[in-house]
């Protein structure tokens, strides 16, 4: 197939031509995360020609996914996400490679995973992950180019951009109590602009044209159509190297223990287990343990004095996110026994309905 005739509505601008054609043929791209903003920047990268992408994501397609990561057939629920990602866009644009890493991005495999690429992509709804990603492109000297959803908000920027802002100079502190998309909300346009616009930013890059999001940040709202662009500043105090990055990252005092639904299964009537749901009331489906207790992640630092450090506690959300920052959180204040229910309610309630009372 012929790669002028394929490319050809693009190679006509003169902006791009038929050398930026080959830059984007040249240039790697790894976008982290295969859901509502992977799901709109890879079709684009593939349709322009970039020449090779990876796609890392662990977890597997549900039907709720649908709404927003458009680029899933019904058909492929219970598949991996970058599995499917890669048949859909191998058989959309053979002439592209496309590597399918079906792992969880983690501080032992970020640094060897961006060294071979060029623009690194945040398509994620997890702070803590932004927050690895930065830090990992820090160490190997790599773009990483932000996206953010918030109901019905979104932004967009590009990080460590020929020696610019990153992340941390933007937000430096590691807020884990804002919800992700599965415990917010989210309409799947908004996940697709703010996909489209982080796609513009890697080719705008790649071909080095127009003016990137560096040292600012677009924020988008799809209900009246306005958006802002806000400057920022490098901040030259934070430093990170490849030493203090396994240190932050890969410490066993970082590690959150989980407990899978089918292990729960054996212990919901064991007195010496307390079930602490850190979801906000007004979350549905409500789960009603025999020893339970309701604490919303917001409020635990508060009321932690309702718990007992000596008491195995196993801490559950709606997926598995806030759960894991309680566990930290407990973690800091001497709670020795606790672990994070994996795939929270929305796991728990596969196993449960039998055992506990579930009202949706």
């Amino acid at each position: 197939m012929n790669a002028s005739t394929r490319y050809n509505r693009q190679i006509i601008l003169p902006e791009i031509g038929e050398d930026g054609q080959r830059k984007l043929a040249k240039a790697k791209v790894l976008i982290i995360g295969a859901g509502g903003l992977g799901a709109a920047v890879l079709p684009y990268l593939a349709a322009a020609g970039v020449g090779e992408i990876g796609i890392v994501d662990h977890d597997v397609i549900e039907l709720s996914n649908l709404q927003r990561q458009v680029i899933y057939k019904t058909s492929a629920v219970g598949k991996y996400k970058v599995e499917e990602a890669k048949a859909m866009i191998s058989e959309f644009n053979p002439g592209i490679k496309v590597n399918a890493i079906a792992e969880k991005l983690s501080g032992k495999n970020a640094i060897s995973l961006f060294e071979n690429y060029d623009i690194i992509v945040d398509a994620t709804d997890n702070l803590s992950i932004k927050y690895l990603i930065n830090d990992a492109c820090l160490i190997t000297k790599k773009p990483m180019v932000y996206g953010s959803i918030f109901r019905f908000q979104g932004q967009v920027s590009v990080f460590n951009y020929q020696d610019g802002p990153t992340y941390r100079c933007l937000y430096p502190e590691e807020n884990n109590k804002v919800l992700n998309c599965e415990d917010a909300g989210v309409i799947g346009i908004s996940v697709g602009i703010i996909g489209m616009l982080q796609a513009n930013e890697v080719i705008k890059m790649i071909l080095e044209i127009g003016e990137v999001l560096n040292g600012k940040i677009l924020v988008y709202s799809i209900l009246n159509n306005e958006q802002q662009k806000y400057d920022f500043d490098k901040n030259q105090a934070f430093e990170m190297n490849e030493i203090e990055f396994h240190k932050k990252y890969n410490s066993d005092k970082n590690h959150v223990q989980e407990i899978s639904s089918e292990a729960v299964l054996n212990e919901i009537d064991a007195d010496e287990v307390l079930f602490l749901d850190v979801r906000n009331e007004d979350e549905f489906p409500k789960v009603n343990f025999k020893n339970g207790i309701q604490i919303p992640l917001m409020n635990l630092e508060n009321e932690i004095e309702k718990l007992n450090t000596n008491q195995t506690i196993y801490v559950f959300c709606q997926s598995g996110i806030r759960s894991k920052t309680a566990v930290e959180l407990l973690q800091k204040h001497q709670f020795k026994n606790v672990k994070s229910i994996a795939g929270g309610v929305l796991k728990l309630k596969q196993f449960l309905k039998e055992e506990i009372k579930i009202e949706q």
